[in-house]
């Protein structure tokens, strides 16, 4: 299996594609009878189309959940990218069966991966699907091509975002002001409206308290982290953990907090809780930047994980550690999902929406005045070269905000100090 496609392809292909591709439908759908406007639409079987990124998942549980009251858990699915299903499988809302998904391996792959996609949503007779892709085209025409007569998705009304033409009964308009996970609950929710309401949307969100951990690891699954970790620090049980998630990678550079600010927090933490080991976390792809990191720390409590874990595995690792440090990405919003406590770092986007909403998360935002630079109305583009936003913010407030965060993670853990019975 090759690797999936690079994000700046996937985005381009999105740009230079599927405007034509929006048009062109768009001109059929004025061809075909439409559902009635004036007409409550009652729907059976409902598709949720949120195709990319897991962090993203995590914040529409609770619209999964609204869905799922809404028709049934049998009757709701659940379309995404094949790398992507792993936290739709985790949050365990709908069955397993009903994930749909489409491999990005190549151009082809994907391809006939959507063509397969898109002709069971038919074979289904799904009749309601929403969109909750923020004003992207390839989803905007996934969920005009799944058959539903009734499509919920984002609409420009006046050129205020990226075009993606006019495919979607219940044309919801975008809202800054709201939290991610509020306008993806209020995409389903508009489900129970007549499609000539909109844009007007006579309806008041209860904001809920955050859901509890979901996470719950079979033993055999932590006996398995707990032998790597005793491996690598070479201790008989496991010492208290802060975890740093440097995010080495060219992936967002944007978003990522420099490796030098990462050894200097690590330096910071070391003296301060001598009983804690802190390990770095990451891809494979980022176990060279972090090996140098704990060189260059030479401390026999410093040690990387990155590269040996599953993901599945690293929610096992979340749940044994005390504190997780990481930008703006995936592991700020699955790590939610366990007790850990998290000091998330915003910079180009802002944490007023797209923060995890948990009472075990801190946030940690310089604020500066460029930023927030990326949004769903420039389609998550920046021309910003220079991650001020992110460089600006120091180290002894992250340092702070860690320290915080590990005593009240201690409170979880036994009182006992592991160096007694080490």
């Amino acid at each position: 299996m090759g690797l999936p496609l690079r994000v700046s392809v996937l985005q381009k292909a999105d740009r230079v594609v599927f405007v034509p591709v929006c048009f062109l439908l768009t001109r059929l759908r004025k061809l075909r009878p439409e559902l009635p406007p004036e007409q409550p639409p009652k729907p059976r079987r409902i598709v949720i189309v949120k195709l990319a990124e897991q962090g993203s998942t995590v914040l529409a549980n609770n619209a999964i959940r609204r869905a799922v009251e809404m028709v049934g858990r049998d009757n709701v699915y659940f379309a995404a990218f094949e790398e992507n299903r792993f936290i739709v499988d985790v949050l365990d809302l709908i069955p397993r069966g009903n994930v749909l998904t489409v491999p990005t391996t190549s151009v082809a792959a994907m391809f006939f991966g959507t063509m397969r996609m898109l002709l069971r949503m038919r074979r289904l007779r799904i009749d309601a699907a929403v969109d909750l892709e923020f004003l992207a085209r390839f989803s905007a025409a996934i969920t005009y091509l799944s058959g539903a007569r009734i499509r919920v998705g984002m609409h420009c009304y006046f050129e205020e975002g990226p075009y993606r033409g006019d495919l979607m009964t219940h044309r919801v308009l975008f809202n800054p002001q709201l939290h991610t996970s509020e306008m993806f609950q209020v995409m389903v929710e508009a489900l129970g409206f007549a499609p000539k309401d909109f844009p007007a949307f006579n309806l008041k969100l209860k904001i809920g308290t955050a859901e509890e951990p979901v996470f719950s690891p079979r033993l055999e699954e932590v006996k398995e982290v707990e032998q790597v970790i005793l491996a690598l620090t070479g201790n008989s049980q496991i010492p208290p953990l802060i975890l740093l998630n440097p995010n080495a990678s060219d992936f967002l550079p944007l978003r990522r907090w420099s490796l030098a600010s990462y050894y200097e927090l690590a330096k910071g933490l070391l003296p301060r809780f001598p009983e804690a080991y802190i390990a770095f976390t990451g891809l494979a792809s980022e176990a060279g930047p972090s090996g140098e990191l704990v060189k260059q720390l030479d401390s026999a409590r410093c040690f990387s994980m990155a590269g040996r874990t599953t993901l599945r595995q690293l929610l096992v690792l979340y749940t044994l550690a005390r504190v997780l440090v990481t930008n703006d990405s995936g592991p700020a919003h699955f790590a939610t999902l366990t007790p850990i406590q998290v000091v998330s770092l915003f910079g180009p986007e802002t944490p007023k929406l797209f923060a995890a909403r948990s009472p075990r998360t801190r946030v940690v935002y310089a604020g500066i005045a460029c930023s927030p630079c990326i949004n769903a109305l420039n389609n998550r583009q920046s021309a910003c070269r220079n991650n001020l936003c992110m460089q600006t913010i120091g180290v002894p407030e992250v340092l702070a905000e860690v320290s915080a965060a590990y005593r009240k993670a201690s409170e979880r853990f036994s009182v006992r100090d592991f160096r007694a019975s080490a």
